[in-house]
């Protein structure tokens, strides 16, 4: 008897080779074989690239992103760490004040690490460890141009490829079809998908937006004095809402022995890129200690500067209407204020979503793609809550003013700011909704409610905690 066929494995095509597109592409390797497509030339090594915008500006992945990067990719934070990066003690290796102006002590007690590098380096890092494997099938210069199908079914997407492709059409491209069990955009903020699903009938995704108004501006420097031969902690000077225009900054100790410092403000206190203006706007912010830290330092570079820094929402998940066959992740659903350096965490978080959705349903089943739709919905709103929740209350930042329910969280998460800062128990139920380990409602638990009502409390510092060591390495 002749030997039967293997099965044909399912075909996924993810658009975009972002941090978002590639470890989606790794969740989807377990049930397809995977076309990455990307409208760019990628880079070698740890280099910039013209589609991530924010390289330049300072990065981290929270707790709850470190944690998704090694279920996704056992190993994977080691090898970043072992090329530079560092994991970064919450509180004990930060120097951090809240919105509310206030200092959190360093404790040390929470279990809380973040990842720390440049994002040149973490792109290479998981652009390495991804496309190794032999699944995967890298589509690069090819720009996705329309979803193939109709409202009940994605059946694939319309690409074109070749010369020009990554800058509009050029002579040597070429125009072709990829055909697919599940298309996934991770293309980011600008997502064609509701074009796309638009043009195959299906109604107008509701969108939001609360944008703040912040400008950024970013420097690197040389660690100064002997800064680089210790765990010298991130220093970060939150923006306060209630004090118009709010401007903050941080420091964030980077391999190859520099500090990334990005400086912010809203409206009327934007920070610029007139290189001889940079370390006066950080000594203007409410405490001087980024510009103390940074005046002796020497500049590697010049000033970059963004906007795009708007909290964007596409509510896709409550579409009457979904077709099979098609999802989308990361910013292309939901891109945040920076500030709150949840991005990479979010997406790290989707694609463990999105994977949890495909180990209990068949990929090319009916209703799955409305399922990772749903699934991967949970992440972006817990980042979506804590952005919106401070920026919704600067002026200007969205067309409806914050409802009484937003009103009362954010007095209740001002409370549990100041009782985290100086309590550790109380850290520890912060963090673990900051790090978007756990959901808001933690901090609503005994280990939030016993400090905050009933102590013992702890004077607030009314200084940041530097110890002298730290200020003396500095220069």
């Amino acid at each position: 008897m002749p030997e039967p066929l293997p099965a044909r494995r399912p075909a996924a095509v993810v658009i975009g080779a972002s941090v978002t597109g590639l470890l989606t592409a790794a969740a989807l390797t377990e049930f397809a074989d995977v076309t990455v497509v990307e409208r760019d030339l990628l880079p070698e090594g740890p280099e910039p690239r013209r589609g991530v915008p924010q390289a330049r500006h300072a990065h981290l992945v929270w707790s709850g992103g470190v944690r998704a990067f090694d279920e996704l990719l056992p190993g994977l934070v080691a090898e970043i760490v072992a090329r530079g990066a560092r994991l970064a003690h919450i509180m004990g290796d930060m120097v951090s004040r809240a919105p509310n102006e206030i200092w959190f002590r360093r404790f040390t007690s929470t279990h809380h690490r973040n990842l720390v590098c440049t994002r040149d380096l973490l792109d290479a890092a998981i652009r390495a460890r991804v496309l190794a494997d032999d699944r995967i099938t890298l589509r690069q210069d090819t720009t996705a141009e329309a979803l193939l199908g109709d409202a009940t079914r994605v059946t694939g997407v319309r690409v074109r490829s070749g010369s020009g492709s990554g800058s509009g059409s050029g002579s040597g491209s070429e125009e072709l079809d990829l055909l697919a069990d599940l298309v996934v955009d991770a293309s980011g903020r600008g997502s064609h998908a509701p074009r796309w699903l638009t043009g195959l009938g299906l109604p107008e995704v509701t969108e939001r937006e609360v944008n703040a108004g912040v400008a950024y501006a970013t420097r690197l420097y040389r660690a100064p004095g002997t800064a680089a031969e210790r765990d010298f902690p991130l220093v970060n000077v939150q923006a306060n809402p209630a004090n118009t225009p709010g401007r903050g900054g941080i420091i964030v100790p980077v391999e190859g022995d520099r500090w990334i410092v990005t400086l912010s403000g809203t409206r009327g206190g934007e920070p610029t890129a007139d290189a001889d203006a940079f370390a006066d706007f950080a000594l203007s912010l409410g405490d001087p200690v980024i510009g103390e830290l940074i005046k002796c330092a020497e500049p590697l570079g010049e000033v970059a500067t963004t906007r795009s820094t708007a909290n964007r929402r596409r509510y896709y998940e409550k579409l009457p209407r979904w077709p099979d066959g098609f999802a989308v992740l990361g910013d292309a659903v939901a891109g945040y204020n920076p500030v709150y350096g949840h991005g990479i965490t979010v997406a790290a978080q989707s694609a463990l979503a999105l994977r949890k959705v495909l180990r209990a349903t068949d990929l090319t089943a009916p209703g799955t793609a409305r399922r990772i739709q749903r699934a991967t919905a949970r992440p972006v709103a817990a980042a979506w809550d804590l952005a919106v929740g401070q920026d919704a209350f600067y002026p200007g930042a969205t067309d409806s003013p914050p409802t009484a329910v937003e009103r009362f969280l954010a007095r209740f998460v001002d409370r549990a700011v100041a009782t985290g800062a100086r309590n550790p128990r109380a850290l520890g139920a912060l963090l673990d909704v900051m790090s978007l380990e756990k959901p808001a409602l933690r901090l609503f638990s005994p280990d939030m409610l016993i400090p905050m009502l009933f102590g013992p409390k702890r004077p607030h510092l009314d200084a940041p905690p530097l110890t002298d060591e730290e200020r003396a390495a500095a220069g």
